[in-house]
């Protein structure tokens, strides 16, 4: 007899990325070429200096259990770069060291919701934040933020959104899949709503809060009203900014009292983040930024290769991110036209397949990210790549008639 699955679990949905990284891996042990714009990974390595941390706390015996919040230094070194970086004061009683930001998401909706508790979720959105909220017995009360609002969430929007039940509203700036980044004023209009609405709190995801063009700033809600801090679950890692996406360490500042409970979750769970890869971690934030900015350089550069070459094709409006490392273009227009063999191009989910099979390139629908009729197009990889797909979905979008 197999062993019966839990409703929850048979009604999770597997992560839109990584299922589509799978159908890429699948085509390409075919033997096919499959240009891959999936995952949101850096296609960089980790830095010299970061990997040479890790390679001497190995060889020095660091390969033992830590404390589940972390290593006590490492909590610090977070501390200074809340305090630098984003104007908070924290203690590291107030941080929490994790595998991966991930893990602290899940954990923190974990450790506070109740069934039927309410979590607003601004749209786009990223893959597993409504999943997880799910998983964890909330409602995922999710408000669209069209193009034409720059993909950012409107304090009236949230306003009407906010109901008795409202436990937490998400915000990831800058954002995964759209790269729009709230900027001060906009944070202010939110952070008015939630003075109004003390029951309400707010968790942040600032993975990408380093990967920021054109002068662009990434502002901490905090920094801007620190009266906000007892209510503020501010997550973040090393994964994207530093290109550690497999050291699979994440970190995040809170209320001493939810950053227990997270902790006593850890405890249950993975018991500690790896050792070795704290200590990296340590030299990360602690050492020379320039490897930081010369990686931002290029992601800016290739932002500007993709968005100029993709706008180049007729039927597709693409806007210039202010961060992270995607775009998100509005490919309603394709939607209702006749591939080649007759078929037609229902919706975005349509279209990603049609360019998969077509041009043999891989993409993202914007339809798992709560906005169907756009794309998600990953630009963390070489700009011969870029050249090469965007030529391919040009060639292909052109075979598409009317």
């Amino acid at each position: 007899m197999a062993i019966a699955l839990s409703k929850k679990v048979q009604a999770l949905k597997p992560s839109a990325s990584i299922a589509a990284k799978q159908r890429v891996n699948e085509l390409e042990a075919q033997g096919r070429k499959i240009l891959d714009f999936t995952l949101g990974e850096p296609d960089l390595d980790t830095p010299e200096a970061i990997v040479e941390a890790g390679v001497a706390a190995l060889r020095s015996g660091d390969t033992h259990y830590t404390g589940s919040a972390g290593k006590l230094e490492l909590r610090k070194a977070i501390c200074e770069k809340f305090a630098r970086e984003n104007g908070c004061t924290y203690s590291p009683d107030e941080i929490v060291v994790a595998v991966g930001a991930k893990q602290i998401i899940a954990e923190a909706l974990s450790a506070t919701l109740e069934p039927g508790d309410e979590v607003i979720i601004p749209a786009p959105y990223w893959v597993s934040y409504p999943d997880m909220v799910r998983l964890n017995g909330g409602e995922p009360v999710i408000v669209p933020c069209p193009a034409e609002d720059g993909f950012l969430l409107r304090a009236d929007a949230l306003e009407a959104s906010i109901t008795p039940k409202t436990r937490w509203l998400i915000i990831n700036s800058p954002s995964n899949p759209s790269g729009a980044v709230l900027s001060e004023q906009q944070w202010k209009d939110i952070i008015a709503v939630l003075e109004r609405h003390p029951h309400v709190a707010v968790m942040t995801d600032e993975i990408y809060e380093k990967i920021v063009y054109d002068g662009v700033v990434n502002h901490s809600p905090v920094g801007i009203a620190p009266s906000l801090k007892d209510r503020c679950l501010v997550v973040n890692g090393m994964s994207k900014g530093y290109a550690m996406t497999g050291w699979r360490l994440g970190y995040a500042a809170g209320p001493a009292n939810l950053i227990k409970a997270i902790v006593k979750l850890i405890g249950q769970s993975t018991t500690c983040t790896t050792a070795f890869a704290q200590t990296a971690a340590l030299a990360a934030l602690r050492g020379d930024q320039t490897p930081v900015a010369e990686m931002v350089s290029l992601y800016s550069a290739r932002r500007d290769l993709i968005v100029s070459m993709m706008n180049d094709i007729a039927g597709v409006a693409c806007a210039q991110p202010a961060g992270a490392f995607y775009i998100f273009p509005d490919v309603r227009a394709l939607i209702g036209r006749k591939a080649p063999n007759g078929t037609t191009i229902e919706s975005d989910v349509d279209l990603v397949n049609y360019l998969l099979e077509e041009a043999s390139v891989a993409l993202m629908d914007g339809t798992s990210y709560g906005m169907p009729g756009f794309l998600r197009i990953s630009y963390a990889t070489g700009s011969d790549t870029i050249r090469a797909g965007c030529t391919a979905i040009a060639a292909a979008v052109a075979k598409l008639s009317a």
